[in-house]
């Protein structure tokens, strides 16, 4: 049994039975469900209520299964028309790409900020709140492997890396302020041990991500209906971490 996609009311549904995921989102962690979630929210929203809203928006989509609610949901600015699915051996993602709320990371922050490349520091961090409605980058990713605790959350990991590579290469930012993976894993499936980079797991989940997150990144952008920030300074909201450390021998 493979895992399915559904989009219904701006929400899309990633479902397969007897999966255990694991969500760096709202409410996340391990749990054990048929589905994951992802739901578009309106411009200026504006909700607190969060277990509320996904329970409204879950039950206008028609997914009103009681098991499905206790799976992971993300939250996003992005339309689902600009979803997009990629799948490669064991795995399948999904992703959502605005990038209407860059988080820069330069190398060399104090001449990055200096010469106006930002528009807000994590000094000023108040004017890009970290609220799903800016834009997000989601990346739901699923493997009908069986992975254990431990590899399931390096799949989130080998996701995010994956995620940020794409973001840096397409756009210049390695991420947004509000970005955020699921990971499902398959309980009835063949064991793996691992799921780093050289693991089938592994690869195929990198490959995934990166093109589910370039072909939303175009669906959103290629069309010229919103503009790609060119730097922190051009998007509405965003971020550039400008802070220096102390560096030193443990």
């Amino acid at each position: 049994m493979t895992v399915e996609t559904v989009v219904a009311d701006g929400v899309l549904r990633l479902r397969r039975p007897d999966t255990r995921w694991l969500s760096t989102g709202w409410a996340g962690g391990f749990a054990d469900a048929p589905a994951a979630f992802n739901v578009s929210v309106p411009e200026g929203w504006e909700r607190t209520d969060l277990d509320a809203y996904v329970t409204e928006r879950l039950a206008d989509a028609g997914f009103t299964g009681a098991e499905e609610r206790t799976g992971p949901a993300l939250l996003t600015g992005v339309d689902m028309r600009h979803a997009r699915v990629a799948r490669s051996g064991s795995v399948v993602a999904v992703a959502t790409a605005g990038v209407s709320n860059p988080a820069a990371l330069p190398m060399d922050a104090p001449e990055a900020v200096a010469s106006g490349a930002g528009r807000a520091s994590e000094s000023n961090a108040v004017d890009a709140p970290d609220r799903p409605g800016r834009g997000t980058v989601n990346v739901l990713v699923w493997t009908d492997r069986l992975l254990d605790d431990g590899a399931l959350a390096n799949l989130v990991a080998v996701a995010a890396e994956a995620k940020a590579a794409t973001l840096l290469a397409a756009t210049g930012f390695p991420g947004t302020t509000t970005d955020a993976v699921v990971a499902g894993s398959a309980r009835d499936g063949e064991p793996a041990a691992f799921s780093g980079s050289a693991t089938p797991v592994g690869s195929a989940a990198r490959a995934c991500v990166r093109d589910a997150v370039r072909a939303s990144l175009d669906s959103r952008y290629a069309v010229g209906d919103v503009a790609l920030p060119d730097s922190v300074a051009d998007a509405k909201y965003g971020v550039v971490t400008d802070r220096e450390t102390e560096v030193g021998e443990p």
